[in-house]
């Protein structure tokens, strides 16, 4: 355990990057695929930081495996090309603040920078070169290797990767689903108002910021650090 590190993990959609319109229109595609009716917005923004083999259960269980099947194959088709025609920095734009933040604490030198995401593996590096972010994160958990949120096994990999310890860790996220993963891995999580879910689902928060520029006096309150 590095005693002296401490570790900030970010959930990627609706925390550091906007991508709600490749999101809804990718969803457009997947429920067409399967000839049922859209769900409502807040319905599918209420999903967003699971696992896409465990979305399309939720949103139909009344289908099959096959159907739920067809459903994520027409998600991911839709959405890569969708980022393909505008380019990932456009077409999920970080969110104001998110880039000064994210240098800021990258020039500490006890900071270390990670990412928990819903996202396939592809999609990160996707994302993180279209914003030229390459570097930036030492530790990046994806869908593709760890149970959907809540459950705590991307936080917990990213605990042993960095080897910082569970109370210098923060989790920093928009969903009921990465604060709920936080608390099971023993991490602080920090709630971010401007997200895909509402102020009142992330009761699981240490606390709730409504900007970037409060992230660093948030986590300096939560370090003990003096201001």
């Amino acid at each position: 355990m590095t005693a002296d590190l401490r570790l900030v993990i970010f959930d990627v959609d609706g925390t550091l990057v906007d991508s709600q319109g490749d999101i809804l229109a990718a969803m457009a595609e997947a429920f067409a695929a399967v000839d049922q009716t859209l769900p409502d917005r807040a319905t599918l923004l209420g999903v967003v930081g699971l696992s896409l083999g465990v979305i399309f259960p939720r949103l139909c269980p009344h289908l099959g495996e096959d159907e739920h099947l067809r459903m994520e194959a027409a998600y991911r088709e839709a959405y890569v090309a969708l980022r393909t025609r505008t380019g990932a920095a456009d077409s999920s734009p970080l969110y104001p603040g998110a880039l000064a933040a994210l240098t800021a604490l990258q020039a500490r030198d006890e900071v270390l920078l990670g990412v928990a995401t819903g996202k396939s593996k592809r999609g990160l590096d996707k994302l993180i070169a279209g914003h030229n972010l390459e570097g930036l994160f030492v530790t990046q958990q994806v869908a593709d290797f760890h149970p959907s949120k809540p459950h705590p096994s991307m936080l917990e990999q990213a605990l042993a990767e960095t080897g910082v310890s569970a109370e210098r860790a923060v989790m920093v996220g928009d969903t009921r689903f990465d604060m709920e993963m936080a608390r099971a891995a023993g991490i602080p999580g920090i709630g971010v108002s401007w997200g895909y879910h509402p102020r009142g689902a992330l009761d699981a928060a240490h606390c709730v910021i409504d900007t970037y520029e409060a992230l660093l006096p948030a986590l300096d309150s939560l370090w003990g650090i003096p201001a």
